[in-house]
């Protein structure tokens, strides 16, 4: 039986909708993050939906994943972390050393 709760690249292939959950703390700062853009910018900013894009584009790489078995195939929820929103940073920063 496969494990819903780790990445699964056979349940990927059935994969029909995701969902993106942010761990409460994470989602505190993003609220300020795009409070300051926006004030900055004078126009609103979602990085809360550029950071789904992009942990759902790699979900191997996420830390907390869920399949949820739908009717066609699985829902992929991601929960995201601090550590999956400090990783593009590090592996960038790394790069350049």
């Amino acid at each position: 039986m496969a494990n819903y709760k780790k990445f699964d690249p056979r349940l990927e292939s059935l994969v029909v909708e995701t969902r993106t959950v942010f761990d409460p703390e994470v989602e505190s700062e993003i609220r300020q993050f795009d409070e300051q853009l926006d004030s900055k910018a004078g126009q609103d900013v979602d990085t809360q939906q550029k950071l789904s894009s992009l942990i759902h584009s790699q979900p191997q790489l996420a830390t907390q994943i869920f399949y949820e078995r739908a009717h066609t195939g699985f829902t992929r929820e991601i929960t995201v972390t601090r550590e999956d929103v400090e990783r593009p940073f590090t592996e960038i920063a790394s790069a350049w050393r």
